[in-house]
Parts: structure tokens; sequence; C-alpha cells
């Protein structure tokens, strides 16, 4: 790699909004719970995303931080930015984050009906009263089925679009560099935004343009709480965390809502898929490719692109003008720095998040791997 010039393209700056980036190399969002009991990041959170600035990667961008204390939360010891506490124990963290070369985003989650983990309130909200597919993840603390949500009010669902707003107000005063609307993977919004899932037959049910509703109040209201000149993302997928073969309806659909996002006040659209590369319908363009004509904003691309080549191919095609690495990342926090100067990487092991994806276990395996035999 020290000697391919295309390496080069993943290193150029790139503004998004009013933040330039010094590369192209992003580290995806990934729930590490390890705040404490009641949602205040850490020591060891901070040594967690300063080792990504460190190793080179322009930008990170945190685990889903919950936004409200009614019904955000996800998962026990996952931070939060739901009060004033929250937001203070996170400004050494984004300053660390920062002094080390790096961008810092904060993503912004509400869990709605998938929530395994939530110390304040029994039950989950969620579009509809339809109980999720699959079951709670056992590395996030979960177990058993998920429980059948209850069907959110107009005050629920107020409740949680201010929960963004404000959450994004203390991420700005906190110092974070931007946030990121968590929209994807089967969590509250994208609840939403999927048929079989949002039954409603008011203003945020029905067609495709009723499921986005309640993603672009949330748009419009993170934008008014934050002001014009504050960097706003929004995550998009297909796929779920408890039902990896969920797909829209085909590109058409796709067009709808990269559109309809694009035309938002957002500086950058961030999709994930388990191989980003590949078509996002059975042929055809990446889903990447699609946010990017459709959606007219930088896109980040997530999924398997810890092959350097993979990564360079999406932007070199044009395809994502930032590529996020998780499993990558979490293999070697300094990739960016390896794949600069050739240093060969190393394989994702799965055992670093087995058998809880928490940052206690990721320091056990490093003990064990430091073993002699």
């Amino acid at each position: 790699m020290r000697d391919n010039g295309h390496v080069d393209t993943l290193f150029e700056p790139l503004a998004l909004g009013s933040l330039v980036l010094p590369n192209r190399l992003a580290v995806a969002p990934m729930t590490r719970v390890s705040a404490t009991a009641d949602g205040l990041p850490t020591a060891q959170i901070a040594d967690y995303y300063a080792q990504f600035a460190q190793g080179g990667f322009g930008l990170v961008i945190t685990e889903g931080v919950y936004t409200d204390d009614a019904y955000a939360q996800g998962y026990l010891h996952q931070p939060g930015l739901a009060n004033a506490v929250q937001r203070d124990a996170w400004r050494p963290i984004v300053e660390r984050v920062q002094s080390c070369g790096a961008r810092v985003i904060a993503q912004l989650m509400h869990a709605g009906a998938l929530s395994q983990g939530n110390p304040y309130r029994t039950g989950t909200v969620g579009p509809s009263a339809v109980q999720p597919k699959g079951r709670q993840m056992t590395f996030y603390r979960g177990a058993g089925e998920y429980a059948v949500p209850t069907a959110m009010t107009q005050h629920d669902i107020d409740t949680a679009v201010a929960g963004f707003a404000q959450a994004a107000a203390r991420a700005r005063e906190a110092g974070f560099d931007g946030i990121e609307i968590h929209g994807a993977n089967g969590y509250l919004l994208d609840q939403f935004l999927s048929e079989g899932i949002n039954l409603r037959d008011d203003r945020y049910g029905g067609g495709i343009d009723g499921r986005l509703r309640l993603l672009v109040d949330v748009v419009d209201a993170v934008r008014t709480a934050v002001g014009a000149d504050y960097v706003v993302g929004v995550r998009l997928s297909q796929a779920k965390v408890n039902d990896f073969t969920h797909r829209w309806r085909g590109e058409e659909e796709a067009a709808t809502i990269f559109r309809t996002v694009g035309g938002l006040h957002v500086d950058y659209v961030h999709v994930t898929e388990y191989e980003a590369w590949q078509p996002a319908f059975e042929t055809g363009p990446s889903l990447a490719a699609l946010a990017k004509h459709h959606g007219g904003k930088p896109v980040l691309a997530n999924g398997s692109l810890h092959d350097p080549a993979r990564a360079m191919g999406m932007v070199e095609r044009g395809e994502a003008d930032v590529v996020s690495l998780g499993r990558g990342a979490l293999a070697q926090a300094d990739w960016p720095r390896r794949v600069r100067t050739g240093v060969p990487l190393a394989s994702f092991d799965p055992a670093i998040l087995s058998p809880l994806a928490d940052l206690a276990n990721a320091d056990r395996w490093r003990e064990d791997q430091r073993r002699p035999g």
C-alpha cells in the first residue's frame, strides 16, 4: 500500500457543511454499553475514543447516545445526553479527541420498540403495537423476545422529537463538532419508516411520505435547536439489528427516501449495509450510490470496508465521500496509519465483542492476545 498512489484518495480533506475533516476515514458508531448506570461516559470511554483519533481517523462518531429520560434508552450502561450532568461528562472526552486531531460527532438515538434496558420506564413504545422480530441481543445484556410496544400517542411523539432537539443542543454545548440522527438499524425512526411495523393511520403512517414524517420532524426540530451552522447528519439503512433481511421497496422507494432526506437542512447522509459496495437490491447501484445520486449530499458509507481496496473503490467511484469502519477500527485503532504506511492489517476477532460488547471485555481480550502461547 505504501507505493500505491491511490491510497492518497482516502487522506484528502473534506468539508461537511461548516466542518472540515482531515481525511475520508471515520469510526462508525458502535454500541459499547460501558457507561455508568446513570448514563455517564467514563475515563475508559475517553481512552476508547481517543485511540481512534491517535490512530489517524479524521472523524469519530460516537455510539448511539440516548436522548431523553422517557423511552429513548435502549441498553443498560448506554451513555446519554438526556441531562446537563451527562452533557458535562462528555466535555473532556470531546476535547481529548479533538486535541488528537480528529473531529467528533455524537450519534443521537431513540431505541423505541427495540429497547431492552431502560431504568427510566417499564415497557417500550413504537409506532404500533407490533412485536419486533428476533430476540434481544445478549452481548448488550438482553435476553428473550422483545416486548410488544405500546403504540405512541401524539404526546409520546412530541416528547421524542423534543428529546432529539434538546440532546442536540446539549451536544453542541459539550463541544461536539456535530450530531448524527440515528434513523437506521431498526430503532425508533426506522420503525416509523418501515412497512409492517408502522401500521398507523394518522399523519405518521400510511405511504412513504407519512412514514418519513417523524424523521422529517426530528431533523427540523434539531436544526432549529442547534442553528444553521452546526453539522447535522442522518444515518439510514435497510437491514435492522433484529431483521438482517429487511429491504425497502426497490430503487423507487430508496429514491424517495434519499430525495426527502437530502431536501432537508442536513449536511450528510450515512448509509450502512453488510457489504457497502454490493447492489442495494438484486442488481444495480449500491445504497451509497443511490444516496449520493438522489440525496445530493455528502455520503458516508459503512459496511465491511476494512479492506483498503474496497474503501478506496467507494470513494474513487464517487459512491461515497467518507468511509466509516466498525470491525476494521476495532481490530486496529490505527487502521489509517497502517494503510498509509503499508503496515499489515490485523483481522477482526469476534471474541472482542463476546460475551459482552463492552470495553471491559475488550480489555480482557487484549490481555489474552499479549499472553505467550
